[in-house]
């Protein structure tokens, strides 16, 4: 799947009233229940932004590029995308493909958070783009846990460029 027209999606580029934190974090997750684990340990690190999920990689990108039933939403960019890899629809290899080959969401960073840890799997979203590769802990402490220390990483301690992306 090809990027849509980067001149037809809207940024945050020049807008004077962005307020901080307003960007969201996107969860892209087919599980309801690791879904809301991952809603609940980034409230609980006080990530301080909305979290926006989608089910499936094909919803990700309507989200990501303002389509369809996410035509009307704010043109806030994610300051951060949660990724699942085996989805339905689209698989989180083609979302990061298209991530990453569009202008306007090419610098938006991508956290794989998913239960494979296959060389394979790894690897490939290294070289599509990826910037980690978080694998799901089995329990759910761990994966709690896991979800708190990423949050807090990428919404806390990372910086990122004064400028919107």
């Amino acid at each position: 799947m090809k990027p849509p027209n980067d001149d037809a999606v809207p940024t945050a580029q020049g807008r004077s009233n962005m307020t901080p934190g307003s960007r969201p974090i996107l969860v892209v997750e087919d599980d309801t229940l690791d879904a809301e684990m991952i809603e609940e340990a980034l409230l609980e690190v006080g990530a301080e932004r909305p979290v926006e999920r989608v089910e499936d990689g094909a919803e990700a990108v309507d989200f990501l590029f303002r389509r369809n039933r996410y035509a009307g939403r704010s043109d806030d960019l994610p300051i951060l995308v949660l990724l699942d890899i085996k989805m339905p629809r689209m698989d989180g290899f083609e979302v990061l493909r298209v991530i990453r080959e569009s202008d306007s969401t090419r610098q938006v960073p991508v956290v794989i958070l998913t239960s494979s840890s296959e060389d394979q799997d790894i690897a490939e979203c290294r070289t599509l783009g990826a910037n980690a590769y978080v694998v799901k802990p089995s329990d759910a402490r761990g994966f709690a846990d896991t979800v708190r220390t990423v949050g807090e990483f990428w919404t806390k301690l990372n910086e990122l460029p004064a400028h919107d992306y």
